[in-house]
């Protein structure tokens, strides 16, 4: 069910109609809201709530287990993690693996292959079984006490608003906030109100304004060489993703504060950061921090030798990548990432180049093109073609700007001028001079947030699912 469906139009309506009759006793608001999720996730294939419900059974009864007999704990949480990690390996890279090994099989003279299985990507698979691992982490770790209720526990893990995309809300920020009956006031609906108008405007304006041109530019039988014409085209896509996602994650938010809970914030205008640490401190904040506090630390971190540091980092980055796709673009993303992240750590070249005058905005302009560079990886269909991407990016072919204009669309290069004002007017403008302040300022908000619907209505672009449903 998509939030820009009539479907979920529908769905929202009647679900916070009867959700204040539901939600004073515990037990009663928990099952309206698994019920609810379940109906969500069901809606576009009810065989996959059979995962869903499988792999949060095995970390409920695992953390029961570790409060139960606590010299065990570390065997119920390899079983926790076999079980979500094998369900997500068996779905998502049991081909690619196949794939791979029948190439690696040819090298060696090996005429027979092994048959892929084909099996269908269960939506948001990756999203929910980090955050139920997320529970049997903290719970193994002494941060979290398990929950005894099995409807307090999906009631956290198929949470409908950020169940298929995010923000991942880890179990000890969410589960307390489910043991209580949580009324709203007028200014988190609000704020809500504000987040989901301006989500949708990033996902159905921005976003899928700008997904034909650059889905046919990916299409083309034939790569267009000219370079300007590619830079543009990522420098597109990088706006798409981020409005789409980051608009995925303002409507969860907003979603979330009209039930009366608070999610993490997942973006925080990244393309302003200062630095590729900046940036990823930015980026999908609640996967970079889950990377950070269960992989990248429980390796050793930064609390080592050197080398060590950066190959904790590297495993870290590679494992983010392949969390993306089942495919050699997203491991050469994240490599990438990785590679760039230790020549920061090496040189510490944007301290360096702070320093000198207009250091800082080069510094953010510098960032931005390297991430453009990797999304490249990210977005390609075959290794292939980001490699001619790339050959056609650096050759620096120019065409005439009229002729790129006419290719692309004037729509299109509006939207991407649109966003990178608003990053300007976020970043630089609202939160250095504070305009919340004023009363005017605050006055047009409601002006503000009607433009935003009314632009969702009669500017909206071909409907696309979000990108990151994928995942």
């Amino acid at each position: 069910m998509l939030f820009h469906s009539l479907d979920f139009l529908v769905f929202m309506v009647v679900f916070f109609a009867i959700w204040p009759l539901l939600r004073r006793r515990n037990n009663t608001r928990w099952l309206y809201m698994v019920t609810a999720s379940f109906v969500f996730y069901g809606w576009w294939d009810w065989r996959f709530l059979f995962l869903i419900v499988g792999s949060g059974l095995i970390d409920f009864l695992a953390g029961l287990g570790m409060s139960r007999f606590p010299r065990c704990k570390k065997s119920f949480l390899i079983l926790s993690i076999v079980g979500n990690v094998g369900s997500l390996a068996t779905f998502k890279y049991l081909d690619f693996g196949l794939a791979n090994l029948n190439g690696l099989l040819g090298l060696f003279g090996f005429s027979a292959e092994l048959p892929t299985v084909g099996l269908i990507l269960p939506i948001g698979i990756s999203f929910y079984t980090f955050q139920s691992m997320s529970y049997t982490i903290e719970v193994y770790q002494g941060h979290l006490k398990p929950t005894r209720n099995v409807l307090h526990f999906f009631a956290y893990l198929a949470m409908f608003p950020q169940l298929v995309a995010g923000p991942i809300v880890r179990a000890k920020d969410m589960l307390p906030q489910l043991e209580t009956y949580r009324p709203t006031n007028e200014k988190q609906r609000w704020e809500a109100l504000q987040l989901i108008g301006w989500g949708f405007f990033k996902k159905v304006v921005i976003a899928d304004s700008l997904a034909p041109i650059i889905n046919t530019a990916f299409d083309s039988s034939s790569l267009f060489a000219a370079s300007g014409y590619w830079w543009i085209i990522m420098i597109m896509f990088a706006f798409q993703i981020y409005c789409d996602f980051s608009g995925y994650s303002d409507i969860a938010r907003g979603l979330g504060k009209w039930m009366g809970y608070e999610f993490p914030v997942n973006f925080n205008h990244p393309y302003g950061a200062l630095s590729l640490r900046d940036f990823w401190s930015r980026w999908h904040i609640s996967l970079s921090t889950w990377f950070r506090d269960y992989v990248y630390i429980p390796l050793g971190g930064s609390r080592c030798s050197a080398g060590r540091a950066h190959g904790n980092m590297w495993m870290a980055m590679l494992i983010s990548g392949l969390w993306h796709g089942a495919a050699w673009t997203f491991i050469i993303w994240g490599a990438w990432h990785a590679l760039l992240l230790s020549l920061e750590r090496w040189t510490n070249w944007p301290k360096r180049l702070a320093q000198y005058p207009f250091g800082r905005p080069l510094s953010a302009i510098l960032v931005f093109l390297l991430v453009v560079i990797g999304w490249v990886f990210f977005r390609a269909e075959t290794l292939g073609q980001a490699v001619a991407i790339l050959r056609a990016m650096f050759s620096f072919t120019t065409e005439p700007d009229n002729w790129i204009v006419s290719r692309l669309g004037a729509k299109s290069l509006g939207c991407v001028s649109i966003m990178i004002l608003c990053e300007l007017y976020f970043h630089l403008g609202w939160n250095r001079i504070g305009w919340e302040r004023y009363r005017l300022v605050r006055a047009a908000q409601p002006v503000m947030l009607a433009a935003l619907l009314t632009a969702c209505v009669y500017l909206r672009g071909p409907g696309s699912a979000f990108i990151y449903f994928q995942f």
